[in-house]
């Protein structure tokens, strides 16, 4: 199988002005059921991208809607005044969709009524032909030669009205987006990767959201330099206090109170109001404004018994230990990772293909702690399957790692 890619134009063509220029927000019904017209009408697959208020809203609620095809050119949506957004999606039929990092969207759009048949990830793509660079400005320089401006990222789009320039920039964004899918397959297919391609794509478009996460209050930056439980207990209480405020408000919890100023409570321990306020971290306007809030936090969880308070282990995990004690708890499972993570590398080098997108680590290490009995191809393309993994990367690796497991 070859991994040689085409030449890259040497040089990008700045991508400044959509083609059909920027037009209307859409966030009326009749201007959506115009939409709906247009794109039953037209050809071809829809490029789609979704905008969010991450850092500013509290969730990833979608706050605009980019879509564009062949016989329609683009439409830009409002979903706040528009939620159901399903008749677009019916309109187009099983037309495939395309996108960047389809993972980030399709939550939204799926909430949206916006569920595609099928999808074409051009990030994804970008990844299994061993690009370097995988963002859509730099896929789409190498592969077409423009330069897509990314300077509006990461704004507010909760934002009303939307800004003529950041319209611009949302326009931009789906207006080469069927180009280059068109491209990228046709590398794929040179590559000899379009059915490992297929397989990535509908994984993504049928992944399940993913579960909860069990006490998310530790991730909170820092919470891995406090030694004590009582302190692991005042970050909890805080970062309970701050969720409910942030959601209550819908503000990104980050901007209702910084997780630095969380530790840095934890760590001082404040008996009163007046004594949290002291604390660099707790001087803003803002926070100094809520202060009995936040002490009545770190009050409860100071009055709390010890057999209540946090455990410093966090929850017990049901996947095999950190790979750094392998080598005293099981030192031959410490071969068999070592062995496969070797194994794994060299395809990643061999097929141009990152070592995440060859196999998922957590899959890796589920199998070289746990091996199936007898760990054979078939025994280990069975317990592949029971962790997700696509049947390109079975075919590839199941043969090869029982031969690596074997030689131990």
């Amino acid at each position: 199988m070859s991994s040689t890619l085409p030449p890259t134009a040497p040089d990008t063509v700045p991508l400044t002005e959509p083609a059909d220029g920027v037009g209307d927000v859409v966030g009326t019904a009749s201007a959506l059921a115009r939409v709906v017209e247009r794109f039953a009408a037209g050809t071809g697959p829809v490029a789609a991208d979704a905008e969010r208020a991450s850092g500013y809203r509290y969730g990833q609620a979608t706050y605009l809607v980019q879509v564009r095809r062949e016989g329609a050119g683009t439409a830009l949506i409002d979903p706040v005044p528009l939620p159901d957004l399903s008749a677009l999606g019916e309109a187009v039929g099983d037309a495939e969709w395309v996108l960047h990092a389809a993972s980030q969207d399709l939550p939204g759009l799926g909430e949206h009524g916006l569920r595609p048949a099928r999808v074409f990830d051009t990030e994804l793509a970008a990844r299994l032909l061993g690009m370097e660079r995988v963002g859509l400005a730099a896929v789409v320089a190498e592969v077409l030669g423009l330069g897509l401006a990314k300077e509006h990222s990461a704004v507010d789009w909760s934002t009303r009205p939307l800004p003529t320039d950041w319209l611009r920039y949302a326009a931009l964004d789906v207006e080469v987006l069927v180009e280059l899918r068109d491209r990228l397959a046709d590398r794929l297919e040179a590559a000899g990767k379009t059915e490992w391609a297929a397989q990535e794509f509908e994984a993504v478009r049928t992944a399940p959201p993913p579960a909860p996460r069990p006490e998310p209050w530790r991730r909170t930056s820092g919470t891995h330099t406090l030694r004590d439980r009582r302190q692991l207990a005042v970050v909890r209480s805080l970062w309970l206090a701050r969720d409910a405020s942030a959601r209550a408000r819908d503000v990104s919890p980050g901007r209702v109170l910084p997780d630095r100023a969380i530790v840095a409570a934890a760590r001082a321990l404040p008996r009163t109001a007046g004594q949290l306020v002291t604390l660099p971290e707790f001087t803003g306007k803002a926070t100094r404004r809520r202060a009995a809030v936040w002490q009545r936090a770190v009050d409860e969880a100071m009055a709390l018994p010890e057999d209540r308070l946090p455990s410093q282990r966090g929850p017990r995990s049901d996947g095999p230990p950190q790979p750094r004690t392998w080598a005293d708890r099981d030192p031959v499972a410490a071969r068999r990772l070592a062995a496969a993570r070797e194994l794994v590398a060299e395809l990643s080098e061999e097929l141009s293909v990152p070592v995440e997108n060859l196999l998922q680590p957590d899959a890796l290490r589920r199998l070289c702690w746990t091996p199936p009995e007898p760990a054979g191809a078939d025994e280990i393309a069975e317990f592949l399957q029971g962790r997700a993994a696509r049947p390109w990367q079975v075919d590839l690796l199941a043969p090869r790692l029982a031969a690596a497991f074997a030689d131990l």
